[in-house]
């Protein structure tokens, strides 16, 4: 990543500048990733390497290994974050940045490639060489699991100008792009629905069924596309496959 003013300062104090609300909120949607990502998107092998790239306070390399990925690693440029991993007794974080972490990692040697909420940060050509990196590193068929802000959204802009360093969003058409540029063809796309853990959540995910519905509506008013595969949530989660036949 370029080093900017910017970056420098906030990423300096990271965790920190999120305020007590997001930090103290962490433990639970961590919890909530795993669960997800053991849906089969991560292998049965335990012994698979598993790359969280930006990987922050490490809590989801601490549950993936907790689940017995002893294999899993992470990488943050944070110097807050990582401190905070390993004074928390958080084991295989390190600290430095994303790009050269790749490029000193062996092609063809990683199951799975982890980006949670991370290239939103970066800039069109940064974003593209990671990309270029992470297709290199997977080995034929390991996957690539990408979270970020999703331009599809009506309410997209809570999550893009919710942090200052976020520098873009996607939509499915151009993360489509983005993966076809470096070599990916199978890409799958999944929506942030409510989770749901009582009777109120329970509540809320029908009534966002109800709105996605009435949005779909509108988008089929407008463009004739019935828009079955739109996703409206504010965020999106991407999983691109590594074709089985690839070289590194």
């Amino acid at each position: 990543m370029s080093v900017t003013r910017y970056r420098t300062r906030l990423y300096e104090h990271y965790r920190s500048g999120l305020g007590l609300a997001a930090v103290s909120s962490e433990a639970d949607s961590t919890k909530y990733i795993l669960r997800r990502l053991l849906r089969g998107y991560v292998p049965n092998d335990r012994a698979a390497p598993i790359l969280d790239l930006g990987c922050g306070s490490g809590m989801l390399v601490h549950l993936l290994r907790q689940a017995g990925y002893q294999n899993a690693v992470g990488v943050d440029t944070s110097v807050e974050q990582v401190a905070g991993a390993k004074a928390a007794g958080i084991t295989g974080i390190e600290q430095g940045d994303l790009l050269e972490f790749l490029r000193n990692t062996s092609s063809g040697s990683v199951a799975v490639v982890i980006t949670w909420d991370v290239i939103e940060h970066l800039f069109k050509d940064e974003s593209l060489d990671l990309a270029e990196q992470i297709a290199r590193v997977l080995r034929p068929g390991g996957r690539w699991i990408i979270h970020v802000p999703n331009g599809d959204s009506p309410f997209f802009g809570r999550i893009r100008y919710g942090d200052w360093t976020h520098e873009q969003a996607f939509t499915c058409g151009s993360l489509d792009q983005l993966l076809r540029a470096v070599g990916f063809q199978e890409v799958s796309y999944e929506e942030d629905r409510p989770v749901v853990h009582g009777v109120i959540s329970a509540f809320r995910r029908v009534l966002w069924h109800l709105f996605r519905s009435i949005l779909r509506v509108y988008i089929a008013a407008e463009t004739g596309d019935p828009g079955r595969r739109l996703i409206v949530s504010q965020n999106l989660m991407a999983v691109a496959t590594k074709a089985a036949h690839a070289n590194g």
